[in-house]
């Protein structure tokens, strides 16, 4: 993630920024959503900090990874956050849909392109719906949206991460074999990849416990037998 320029920039110009820095995860396994990130953050060639935010939850059983702008994923974050509790009071404590998030940022981005003041960032948004299942998208900053029924990469690290992905994933995976396969990709994406590193940032987000940080010390180890396994 990087600090924002003020110029104005086409769609191409800002997403060839915003895949300068970051390496973003989001799976679907058999019971669980996963997401997953570097946490570097760059401002040009300076690292700003090894242990940027780049996962929020929006609410208990949605999160988001970010890409980009520092500033204006932040601000976004606290839109949607903010558009999920309206709709919860709202709707009778009915937690918003994937789906319907997903189209509140990208109606947000889509909004700022045409005003001519891009919002410099791309989000995948994932969770779980009560009858639904889990699903993932993701918005590029004119608000386009795509939904995959498998993953979804972002950022400068993606190309080595979907690398990984296409030949390990497998469909119906299990909780504990999602975050392992997405700990490995993020940990390849930033050996290759300049602007990807820090440390690793993994959730899970499941119908029975919600959106669930994965233990720090958990992904120490598994990154250190991945590392014996290859010697």
């Amino acid at each position: 993630m990087h600090s924002r320029r003020n110029d104005k920039m086409s769609e191409s110009n800002i997403e060839d920024e915003i895949a300068k820095g970051t390496t973003t995860i989001g799976l679907l396994c058999k019971d669980a959503v996963i997401l997953a990130t570097e946490r570097r953050a760059t401002m040009g060639n300076i690292i700003a900090s090894p242990e940027a935010k780049k996962i929020y939850p929006i609410d208990r059983y949605i999160g988001a990874t970010t890409a980009g702008s520092v500033g204006d994923a932040q601000m976004m974050m606290r839109l949607l956050t903010r558009l999920a509790a309206l709709h919860q009071h709202t709707h009778e404590e009915k937690h918003m849909t994937v789906q319907h998030c997903a189209n509140q940022a990208a109606d947000i981005l889509t909004q700022e392109f045409r005003a001519r003041n891009p919002l410099h960032m791309v989000l995948i948004v994932g969770g779980v719906d009560m009858t639904g299942g889990g699903r993932i998208y993701s918005t590029d900053p004119a608000g386009g949206i795509i939904e995959d029924s498998k993953f979804i990469s972002t950022g400068s690290g993606s190309s080595f991460v979907y690398g990984v992905l296409e030949d390990r994933y497998k469909k119906d995976m299990s909780i504990e074999e999602g975050v392992d396969l997405a700990i490995r990709s993020i940990s390849v994406a930033m050996k290759r990849d300049s602007a990807s590193g820090g440390t690793i940032q993994v959730v899970t987000i499941t119908k029975e416990n919600g959106f669930v940080q994965i233990d720090p010390e958990y992904i120490m180890d598994k990154i250190e037998q991945f590392e014996l396994a290859r010697k």
